[in-house]
């Protein structure tokens, strides 16, 4: 599982752990990456702020087919 995707690009941690959460339920595994900065001062400027929601490759059709519904 080492060529994760991006399923969901959100504009915070709170809307992130519930797509995670929705996608975990579904036995899918998930991983957040974003800048810690953002997050601390809570800017949304040039992408600060920003969490990307990642499932590996072989999940990816199948989140996406979640996160439509």
């Amino acid at each position: 599982m080492d060529n994760w995707k991006v399923v969901k690009v959100t504009s915070g941690l709170p809307e992130a752990h519930i797509v995670k959460g929705l996608l975990e339920a579904s036995d899918i595994p998930v991983r957040l990456e974003y800048e810690a900065i953002g997050q601390i001062y809570g800017l949304t400027v040039d992408g600060l702020g920003q969490v990307k929601v990642l499932v590996p490759e072989e999940y990816l059709e199948e989140a996406l087919a979640i996160l439509s519904d």
